[in-house]
């Protein structure tokens, strides 16, 4: 092919692509030929679809899974077995679980009633501590008793080798 012909062709081509860019720019504003702005477009390249090739399985994965799929009857009986285990296992834990927030509940409310004893031990105490009268005591073991104080002779005083407690017999 010579120099001339091979740049005719090519003129002819961008003339043919020039002319279908216009078509659809025309196409694309509505029927009017006018096109907006100061840019020149870009060419589009014409989209294809391209279909995937279907492809076939090899007889190896093939093989694979229907080796997957199939479970005898040993393997559905395990498989049995391990669910009801779980089963059992999550309802035990699950009734542990129950017990010990009932347990915790119950050793709050008898802390709490504990506290509320010792509390009321504590006023008590303090009543009664300030309802005694030691004057009184001592009117009435001296006066009505006939009770006198210890003189000097009458105090023996011990000491142990052990630190145990002493037993006065006299």
């Amino acid at each position: 092919m010579s120099r001339n012909s091979r740049m005719e062709k090519q003129h002819r081509q961008t003339t043919y692509d020039r002319d279908s860019r216009n078509r659809r720019d025309i196409e694309r504003n509505g029927g009017s030929d006018y096109v907006y702005g100061n840019v020149v477009r870009k060419a589009e390249p014409e989209r294809r679809w391209e279909e995937t090739p279907v492809r076939k399985p090899h007889p190896e994965v093939k093989k694979n899974r229907e080796k997957v799929h199939h479970m005898n009857a040993g393997y559905v009986f395990f498989l049995t077995g391990a669910l009801c285990m779980s089963a059992f296992i999550l309802v035990n834990f699950i009734q542990t679980q129950a017990e010990l927030t009932t347990l915790t509940k119950i050793v709050a409310n008898k802390e709490s009633e504990l506290n509320h004893l010792k509390r009321a031990n504590d006023e008590e105490y303090n009543r009664i501590t300030n309802s005694i009268d030691l004057e009184e005591i001592k009117r009435i073991a001296m006066g009505e008793l006939g009770m006198v104080y210890a003189q000097e002779g009458q105090i023996i005083t011990y000491e142990s080798e052990r630190n145990d407690y002493m037993r006065q017999v006299k």
